[in-house]
Order: structure tokens, then sequence, then C-alpha cells
């Protein structure tokens, strides 16, 4: 059976880190790239971090109905998952990993039922949030301030995923995904 595994969570709880993690502990997992129209942060690439677009090239893709799921996070930054991205990770006999915002993940979640398992990063508090955004040093003042009250946000839907991973100490975190993985894919 194709499976794929979600990950979301609010920004700065550990997310990225906790798939990478997964990444390199399976090699049954192959991560999904997403699409988005924001501009590339840091050392992130085209085709490797994310399919970076234009918000014309990302709105022609929606009228080609090319995503399984995306959604318009502020005006014109867009966040998608492409069906042939899924496709592609299925035909090399490999589980799909997702790294995407709770909106999403709850959208994946629906479209493939069964055939998936959610998992919501939590953090510890919206204080610990707001300041791992801080050392990121990635974002600027007003950026980390609009991250914030989104998180506040997108915590109450926590109870919509299969599960919820409280990052309060990284390594227990990981303990507890790798648990949760190896039981979601057994034999497979």
């Amino acid at each position: 059976m194709n499976k794929v595994i979600i990950f979301s969570a609010p920004s700065g709880s550990g997310k990225t880190t906790l798939v990478k993690y997964a990444l390199e502990r399976f090699s049954e997992l192959q991560f999904s790239i997403s699409c988005t129209t924001r501009q590339p942060r840091g050392s992130e690439t085209h085709t490797i971090d994310y399919h970076f677009l234009t918000p014309e090239e990302f709105k022609q893709k929606i009228a080609e109905d090319a995503f399984v799921e995306y959604e318009e996070v502020y005006t014109d930054k867009y966040y998608g998952t492409l069906k042939s991205e899924v496709e592609k990770i299925w035909n090399l006999g490999k589980v799909v990993i997702f790294d995407v915002d709770v909106k999403g993940g709850i959208s994946l979640k629906k479209y493939f039922g069964d055939k998936a398992l959610s998992i919501f990063i939590e953090p510890p508090s919206i204080e610990e949030l707001e300041r791992r955004l801080i050392s990121r040093n990635t974002d600027d003042a007003e950026t980390i301030k609009t991250r914030v009250a989104k998180a506040e946000e997108e915590m109450s839907y926590a109870d919509e995923f299969d599960t919820i991973v409280i990052n309060t100490d990284l390594d227990d975190a990981k303990k507890e995904i790798e648990n949760l993985i190896r039981n979601f894919i057994g034999s497979y």
C-alpha cells in the first residue's frame, strides 16, 4: 500500500529537524518537495528544499489541477504539494514524508485517509517558540511577530492530527517519532 507521513507544526517547533532525522533513520522514506511562492531563506535551494515558483506559475498549476493540496498562507504566498511529486516517490517504492504547514497537513490527511500518518509537532510554549524563531536569525522582528500570532492559531488544530509530539527535549521527540514511524510503516 502506498503510504505517506505528514509532519505539521507552527514555525519554530522543530518540525524540519525531526523530518531530517526521520529521513536519516529510515531508508524507506523520501521527502516530498513542496512548491512555494515565497523567497528562499538562508541557503535554501530550488528543487532541493522547495520548488520556488512565481505567484503566476503557482496559479497556472492550480488551474491545471496539479496539486494534491495547496494554500494561500499570506497574500500571494502559496504553498502546495504536487500530485506528480507523490506519484514519483510511490513509483520508487518509498513512503512519502511531508513537511507542511498545519492547514496543509489537515488537507493531506483528508486526501490520503488511512494511507497517512499525521504528526503534529508542538513547541513546549509560545514563549519558547518565539525564542527559537529569534535565535534562527532568518526573519525580521515583524515577520517573527506574525509567525508567533499564526502559531497560536495553528496550535488550536493539533487535535485534528493522528498524534501530537511535544518537542520539549529534541532527543525524546526523536525517539517518539522513530517509534511512530516504525509502527506505521511496519514491514513496508
